[in-house]
C-alpha cells in the first residue's frame, strides 16, 4: 500500500465506505438522492456504507444519533461520519488531514474539501 498518502488508512467498515465513496468523486449533487449516480450529503454517506453492507439512516439527522460520537478531531478516522451546523444538516465522511469526502450542495460534485471551508462548524463525528 501507499505510506503517507493518508494518516490512517480506513479500516473495516468505514475503510469500505470511504472506498466507495472515493468511487463517486465527480458525480453530480442532487437533493434527496442516494444514488447510484446523483447523491446529496446523506445521500452519499448512507450509499457508501451501505456498500460496506452496513444500513444506516439515511437523513444526516438520523445517522447522527448511531454510533459512538468523537466530539476531538484528532480523534477522527478515515470513514467517519462527520457532521456540520448546529442542526446537523451536513454530513460527511472523514478523509484524513482534516478533509472530508462529502456532496456539498445543489451546483456542486462530489468531491473532498477542508473541514474549515464547509461553512459551519465541526459539531461531532461518529464511529458507526
Amino acid at each position: 500500500g501507499e505510506s503517507g498518502h493518508t494518516p490512517a488508512a480506513g479500516t473495516g467498515r468505514a475503510g469500505a465506505a470511504f472506498a466507495a465513496a472515493q468511487s463517486k468523486l465527480g458525480s453530480p449533487y442532487q437533493w434527496s438522492h442516494a444514488g447510484p449516480s446523483t447523491f446529496d450529503c446523506s445521500g452519499l454517506t448512507s450509499w457508501a456504507y451501505a456498500q460496506a453492507n452496513v444500513s444506516i439512516p439515511r437523513t444526516s439527522e438520523a445517522q447522527a444519533t448511531i454510533g459512538t460520537r468523537i466530539y476531538s478531531q484528532s480523534q477522527l478516522q478515515v470513514g467517519d461520519l462527520v457532521f456540520f451546523f448546529n442542526d446537523i444538516h451536513h454530513v460527511g465522511l472523514y478523509a484524513g488531514n482534516g478533509q472530508v469526502l462529502h456532496a456539498p450542495r445543489s451546483g456542486t460534485v462530489v468531491r473532498y474539501e477542508s473541514m474549515s471551508t464547509i461553512g459551519g462548524p465541526f459539531m461531532f463525528g461518529v464511529r458507526v
